[in-house]
């Protein structure tokens, strides 16, 4: 079975992102979407809301599952009895970071390759910064995210702005 792994924070999912799923989702047995709990980001979305989120935008493509993790990306990938780690590129700024994290898990497990996916040109200028910016100020996000993700955004920030006017 090939499997493979895509990582990240997905806080929030975007529309680049859920292209990605679905393209590669399409080239293996299984596509494992592993939503990382990082201790170094304050997420506006809690790990178990993120994955909530994705399996909803998820639910027509059979072959891919949502899961939580913590840790190393490559540790997860072997944990799920994977090869492949998927990571899309918007941009060449984001090339020489993401070749550096391939090379170095490589290094950690020979086993495991990165396939990389350049950003459909429609999403290329999209990420979980800028929609959480663009939410923040009253901006029009549907654009950016599947419509039901747009909802759950709009509902969180309405309750971080109430929060901090008290």
């Amino acid at each position: 079975m090939k499997r493979a792994v895509y990582p990240g924070s997905f806080d929030p999912v975007t529309k680049g992102h859920l292209d990605i799923i679905e393209r590669a989702a399409a080239l293996v047995d299984e596509l494992i979407v592993g939503v990382l709990n990082n201790n170094a980001k304050i997420p506006l979305f809690s790990v178990e809301e993120r994955v909530n989120m994705l399996v909803e935008v998820t639910g027509h493509i059979p072959n891919v599952r949502v899961e939580s993790f913590s840790g190393l990306s490559v540790d997860f990938v072997k944990s799920c009895d994977a090869r492949f780690i998927v990571r899309g590129l918007r941009a060449v700024t984001d090339f020489e970071y993401e070749l550096q994290m391939a090379q170095t898990n490589r290094s950690i497990d020979r086993g495991i390759d990165t396939l990389f996916f350049t950003t459909a040109l429609q999403y290329a200028y999209i990420s979980s910064t800028i929609v959480k910016e663009v939410a923040y100020y009253g901006g029009d996000i549907s654009g950016f995210v599947p419509e039901s993700v747009a909802g759950h955004i709009r509902r969180k920030v309405s309750e971080k702005q109430r929060e901090n006017k008290v």
